[in-house]
């Protein structure tokens, strides 16, 4: 088998794009979706409700993770049960804090004791994952969604600190590590060697699958080869080259 039929993690397709949902759910390596309202903004979506229920009228059997966005906590249980309603396969994505920057445990709490199964995300620290730990019900599935790619951008390590959120999260057997916002499709091995249940990816990312287990010398000799075209493509001269043109 291939590397990539040896991962163990679960690929999550990530976006609002629906013609690009539609595609990817019919890539028997994408196992899940997630979305939220900044991705949704970006593609002039304008209903939240309406594209959401959209969404799920495609994908039927695989999660899919719509985020609330109020910003107290009273309104966050709310729109979150009301997400809920939407679908079996339905995943509430609740902040890790509001605005503010206070702990949203109460509002997970709520959801997780109801059996709402919880895609708690924005999460960066450690000590996060160990305060969501403790909110979440021990008997209800959740995703605890961990920006990785944005602690990278920081010039921290990710795969030691994704590693200690791991062990955070020993108390919760049926609470899943995700890999959030991954930059390259190393992180999806980087993700799987160190246990992690979910990585989100780009469709982008998700392409370049296709590489994986490609021998080096060939593809080096394919780029190679792509410069070649290219600055011929171009009709590109230098020195005495030049001259001779010139000169003709």
């Amino acid at each position: 088998m291939s590397r990539v039929e040896d991962l163990k993690i679960k690929i999550f397709a990530d976006g609002a794009d629906l013609k690009g949902i539609m595609a990817m759910a019919k890539n028997p390596i994408v196992k899940g979706f997630t979305t939220n309202p900044t991705l949704m903004r970006k593609v002039g979506i304008t209903d939240y409700e309406a594209f959401a229920r959209e969404l799920l009228a495609v994908v039927k059997t695989h999660p899919v993770s719509f985020e609330v966005f109020a910003d107290d906590f009273d309104s966050m249980i709310a729109q979150g049960r009301e997400i809920a309603s939407w679908g079996p396969n339905v995943n509430v994505k609740v902040p890790v804090t509001n605005t503010k920057g206070e702990f949203a445990g109460g509002v997970i709490r709520a959801l997780s004791s109801s059996g709402v199964v919880l895609n708690v995300t924005a999460i960066f620290t450690v000590d996060q994952v160990r305060a969501v730990a403790e909110a979440l019900d021990p008997a209800t599935p959740a995703i605890v969604s961990v920006f990785a790619g944005r602690i990278a951008d920081t010039g921290i390590d990710p795969v030691p600190h994704m590693a200690a959120c791991k062990k955070a999260l020993v108390s919760r057997p049926k609470a899943e590590l995700l890999w959030a916002s991954p930059r390259e499709l190393l992180n999806i091995f980087q993700a799987d060697e160190i246990g992690c249940e979910i990585i989100t990816v780009t469709n982008d990312v998700i392409e370049k699958l296709k590489l994986v287990g490609k021998d080096l010398a060939e593809y080096s000799r394919e780029t190679v080869q792509m410069f070649y075209r290219d600055a011929t493509a171009a009709a590109f001269q230098i020195g005495l080259a030049k001259s001779k043109a010139k000169v003709g």
